[in-house]
């Protein structure tokens, strides 16, 4: 897991984990994680003595909320505010295309399928031609489409928190020493 070198306001300097960001504010000095909400593990010193320990922790509190918690997501859960139709995030449409060699022109909803640690697919789920279009038809097609998008959220976030896990276990065994103070 990348880490990085804080230096506090005493000169000390720290590897610190992301997730994890250094306030030294007036008479607040801690250590504030930021994953699955925030939290200040005060340094309890106006000096920066406390650092360490509440460092300690810090990383404590952060291996056991990515044990527990599924791992943040950057996928987009809403449409955008400038999407014109009123479809799901991830799906558009519907695409009217006349293939080569056809004389009627079909239609179809475009889907995004986000893949964690690779670029997404894209699919396509038909509704019918000029002639077949039925709004029941286009209803069923949707909804295969927002199943088809669901099930791929679903993958990319039991992926996302499985990289996040194994990360946390490399972290906990990068910061094994720190973690002594911690009990």
């Amino acid at each position: 897991m990348n880490t990085r070198d804080v230096t506090i306001f005493s000169g000390e300097r720290f590897e610190v984990p992301p997730c994890i960001q250094r306030i030294d504010h007036l008479s607040t000095h801690g250590w504030q994680l930021r994953y699955g909400g925030t939290k200040l593990f005060s340094d309890h010193s106006n000096d920066g003595s406390g650092a360490r320990r509440a460092l300690a922790l810090a990383v404590k509190e952060l291996l056991k909320r990515i044990a527990t918690l599924p791992a943040p997501s950057r996928l987009r859960r809403t449409p955008s505010r400038r999407k014109q139709t009123d479809l799901p995030s991830g799906i558009s449409g519907p695409v009217v295309r006349q293939r080569a060699g056809s004389r009627v022109r079909d239609c179809s909803f475009a889907v995004t399928l986000p893949r964690f640690g690779d670029t997404p697919q894209a699919r396509s789920v038909y509704i019918g031609t000029e002639n077949t279009y039925t709004p029941e038809r286009y209803q069923e097609a949707l909804l295969q489409a927002i199943a088809l998008r669901e099930k791929a959220e679903a993958a990319y976030q039991r992926a996302a928190t499985r990289a996040k896990r194994a990360e946390a276990l490399a972290l906990k065994e990068q910061f094994k020493s720190l973690l002594t103070l911690a009990r």
